[in-house]
């Protein structure tokens, strides 16, 4: 475990998901107060939009222009001026909320969901990843992944990299130049995929959890372990080479940002439990910095 001194950004939220730097800020969606926050190096904070259906995964467009997953109608929204905007409509191929997003250089969001009702306990499924296009057309680019969470494309465009919660492992898809995804491939492999389809009995078997991730310029990721309160610094083929605990507190999602890329942010609660974090406001970020910078998208 390294021993690094973790600062809080931000304290008194909800569930802090998807941060992403951009524009000399650190963007994150809160879940429960419905807003998606751009916070500055001193903590200053400016609430941006706000999702009444629960916002999750953030990107943006070539011209600049953010998009945002809404989670609960499963789709994609649009900042036009100061009012969001359909993009897409992804209620037709997602078997759970919506949820992580990438957005590339060429505008074409790929957005992963969970496949089941994860709050309420229900069994586990497989789902995809969906690509929403510029124009709003839906596309399913991959399937049968377990919880596709957290995911990254390589500075040179043509790898993506997907974290799936449930099932010990990031996987790996080829970019194809029509924005379609090659065949899933092992990245990292952290122990067996689970062999059940009950909730309990997967958390108990899952070695580590990816949830949120990104990527650095040696090729290495950061994820979130959502199942250890831990944030781990992993190489191909799964070595863990860093990790940095997080005590009582659950870590969800981190990001790469600051001025030279060497902040690491990390959104962390006490757990993912709805109910409880609905009904508290214990969600903070911390920070800390490493030693490689930040590579890649988002």
């Amino acid at each position: 475990m390294t021993d690094r001194t973790l600062t809080p950004l931000i304290e008194g939220y909800t569930f802090l998901e998807g941060p992403r730097w951009h524009d000399g800020r650190l963007w994150a969606s809160d879940f429960y107060t419905h807003q998606v926050l751009a916070v500055a190096p001193d903590g200053a904070t400016e609430v941006v939009a706000t999702v009444p259906q629960q916002p999750s995964g953030l990107g943006w467009l070539p011209d600049g222009t953010l998009l945002v997953v809404s989670m609960r109608d499963r789709r994609v929204l649009r900042l036009q001026g100061r009012e969001l905007v359909e993009h897409g409509d992804l209620s037709n191929v997602t078997g759970g909320h919506t949820n992580d997003m990438v957005v590339d250089a060429h505008g074409r969001a790929y957005v992963g969901n969970f496949g089941f009702d994860l709050m309420a306990g229900a069994p586990f499924a497989t789902t995809g990843v969906a690509r929403v296009d510029p124009d709003g057309t839906v596309t399913v680019v991959a399937d049968d992944l377990m919880f596709p969470n957290g995911t990254v494309i390589t500075p040179d465009g043509r790898t993506m990299l997907v974290s799936e919660t449930f099932g010990n492992r990031i996987s790996a898809f080829d970019v194809h130049d029509d924005g379609g995804l090659g065949p899933r491939r092992d990245w990292a492999v952290f122990g067996d995929p689970p062999d059940t389809s009950t909730l309990d009995a997967m958390l108990a078997s899952v070695v580590v959890g990816p949830d949120g991730t990104c990527l650095d310029a040696d090729g290495a990721v950061w994820t979130a372990d959502a199942v250890h309160h831990r944030c781990i610094r992993v190489a191909e083929g799964g070595k863990i080479i860093e990790e940095i605990g997080t005590g009582a507190d659950g870590v969800y999602a981190c990001m790469l940002g600051g001025a030279d890329g060497r902040t690491l942010y990390l959104c962390v609660a006490p757990s993912f439990d709805e109910a409880e974090r609905r009904s508290t406001r214990l969600g903070r970020i911390l920070s800390t910095t490493v030693d490689v910078p930040h590579a890649g998208t988002p």
